[in-house]
Protein backbone atom coordinates (compact mmCIF):
# COMPACT_ATOMS: atom_id res chain seq x y z
CA UNK A 1 0.00 0.00 0.00
CA UNK A 2 1.34 3.34 -0.84
CA UNK A 3 0.82 6.73 1.35
CA UNK A 4 1.64 10.27 -0.68
CA UNK A 5 0.93 13.09 0.65
CA UNK A 6 0.73 16.26 -1.40
CA UNK A 7 1.21 19.69 0.13
CA UNK A 8 -1.39 21.90 -2.14
CA UNK A 9 0.14 24.99 -0.12
CA UNK A 10 3.15 24.46 -1.58
CA UNK A 11 2.24 23.70 -4.91
CA UNK A 12 0.49 27.11 -4.30
CA UNK A 13 3.51 28.80 -3.32
CA UNK A 14 4.99 27.71 -6.39
CA UNK A 15 2.43 28.60 -8.44
CA UNK A 16 3.60 32.48 -7.39
CA UNK A 17 2.49 34.99 -9.25
CA UNK A 18 -1.29 34.92 -7.96
CA UNK A 19 -0.93 37.28 -5.28
CA UNK A 20 1.65 39.58 -7.36
CA UNK A 21 -0.88 39.47 -10.24
CA UNK A 22 -3.72 40.89 -8.18
CA UNK A 23 -2.14 43.55 -6.98
CA UNK A 24 -3.80 46.39 -9.57
CA UNK A 25 -1.29 49.68 -10.09
CA UNK A 26 1.60 48.66 -7.58
CA UNK A 27 5.08 49.34 -7.95
CA UNK A 28 7.12 46.59 -9.84
CA UNK A 29 10.03 46.90 -7.32
CA UNK A 30 6.88 45.95 -4.75
CA UNK A 31 6.31 43.38 -6.95
CA UNK A 32 9.56 41.63 -7.23
CA UNK A 33 9.56 41.70 -2.92
CA UNK A 34 6.51 39.59 -2.70
CA UNK A 35 7.97 36.88 -5.33
CA UNK A 36 8.22 33.74 -3.86
CA UNK A 37 12.63 32.38 -4.17
CA UNK A 38 12.70 28.68 -4.28
CA UNK A 39 15.06 26.60 -5.21
CA UNK A 40 14.59 22.41 -6.05
CA UNK A 41 16.20 19.91 -4.52
CA UNK A 42 16.38 16.11 -5.84
CA UNK A 43 14.23 13.73 -4.31
CA UNK A 44 15.56 11.97 -1.63
CA UNK A 45 14.98 8.68 -0.55
CA UNK A 46 15.94 6.42 2.66
CA UNK A 47 15.10 3.33 3.85
CA UNK A 48 12.75 2.61 6.58
CA UNK A 49 14.37 0.46 9.09
CA UNK A 50 12.01 -1.48 11.90
CA UNK A 51 14.41 -2.64 14.35
CA UNK A 52 16.63 -5.02 12.58
CA UNK A 53 14.29 -5.79 9.73
CA UNK A 54 13.76 -2.86 6.45
CA UNK A 55 10.53 -2.03 6.00
CA UNK A 56 10.15 0.28 3.28
CA UNK A 57 11.72 3.12 1.55
CA UNK A 58 11.10 6.86 2.48
CA UNK A 59 10.38 9.58 -0.09
CA UNK A 60 10.78 13.15 0.00
CA UNK A 61 10.71 16.35 -2.42
CA UNK A 62 11.26 19.31 -1.26
CA UNK A 63 11.61 22.81 -2.37
CA UNK A 64 14.04 25.63 -0.29
CA UNK A 65 12.29 29.07 0.29
CA UNK A 66 14.37 31.81 0.65
CA UNK A 67 14.46 35.34 1.88
CA UNK A 68 15.48 36.90 -1.06
CA UNK A 69 17.42 36.71 -4.48
CA UNK A 70 20.97 36.32 -3.13
CA UNK A 71 20.13 33.71 -0.45
CA UNK A 72 18.36 31.73 -3.52
CA UNK A 73 22.11 31.84 -5.06
CA UNK A 74 23.79 30.91 -1.70
CA UNK A 75 21.08 28.20 -1.22
CA UNK A 76 21.92 27.17 -5.24
CA UNK A 77 25.86 27.47 -4.39
CA UNK A 78 25.35 25.01 -1.14
CA UNK A 79 23.10 22.31 -2.74
CA UNK A 80 25.23 19.38 -1.87
CA UNK A 81 25.90 20.37 1.26
CA UNK A 82 22.27 21.28 2.25
CA UNK A 83 21.19 17.94 0.58
CA UNK A 84 23.88 16.52 2.88
CA UNK A 85 21.94 17.93 6.10
CA UNK A 86 18.49 16.81 4.56
CA UNK A 87 19.82 13.38 4.01
CA UNK A 88 20.41 12.71 7.74
CA UNK A 89 17.59 14.79 8.78
CA UNK A 90 15.30 12.27 6.48
CA UNK A 91 17.25 8.95 7.92
CA UNK A 92 16.30 10.31 11.38
CA UNK A 93 12.89 11.02 10.78
CA UNK A 94 12.13 7.93 8.94
CA UNK A 95 14.27 6.48 12.06
CA UNK A 96 11.82 7.39 14.63
CA UNK A 97 8.16 8.41 12.49
CA UNK A 98 7.70 6.82 9.49
CA UNK A 99 6.43 3.53 8.84
CA UNK A 100 4.77 2.44 5.21
CA UNK A 101 1.38 1.18 7.38
CA UNK A 102 0.67 4.93 8.69
CA UNK A 103 0.19 8.34 6.89
CA UNK A 104 3.12 10.37 7.04
CA UNK A 105 3.36 13.92 9.53
CA UNK A 106 4.55 16.58 6.54
CA UNK A 107 4.26 18.77 8.80
CA UNK A 108 7.03 17.56 11.69
CA UNK A 109 8.95 16.55 8.29
CA UNK A 110 8.95 20.05 7.21
CA UNK A 111 9.82 21.55 10.93
CA UNK A 112 12.61 18.97 10.77
CA UNK A 113 14.07 19.83 7.68
CA UNK A 114 13.52 23.44 7.92
CA UNK A 115 15.70 23.43 11.47
CA UNK A 116 18.83 21.12 9.42
CA UNK A 117 18.91 23.26 6.47
CA UNK A 118 18.60 26.27 8.60
CA UNK A 119 21.71 25.22 10.90
CA UNK A 120 23.67 25.18 7.44
CA UNK A 121 22.67 27.86 5.63
CA UNK A 122 20.60 30.66 7.32
CA UNK A 123 18.90 32.11 4.16
CA UNK A 124 16.81 29.12 3.84
CA UNK A 125 13.43 30.50 5.67
CA UNK A 126 11.94 26.90 5.16
CA UNK A 127 11.68 23.39 3.85
CA UNK A 128 8.54 22.96 1.75
CA UNK A 129 7.54 20.02 1.28
CA UNK A 130 5.69 18.96 -1.95
CA UNK A 131 5.83 15.35 -2.10
CA UNK A 132 6.80 12.85 0.77
CA UNK A 133 6.05 8.51 -0.04
CA UNK A 134 6.59 5.95 2.70
CA UNK A 135 5.63 2.59 0.55
CA UNK A 136 6.46 -1.02 1.80
CA UNK A 137 9.60 -3.14 0.47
Amino acid sequence: MRKAITMAGAALTLAGGGTVAATAGADKTENAALEPHLVPMQEIAVPIIDGDRLDGTFRVKTFLAADDAEAAERIEAALPRLRSASLAAALEFSRLHASPFRPVDAEMLSKDLTEALQSEEPGVTRALVVEVVASPA
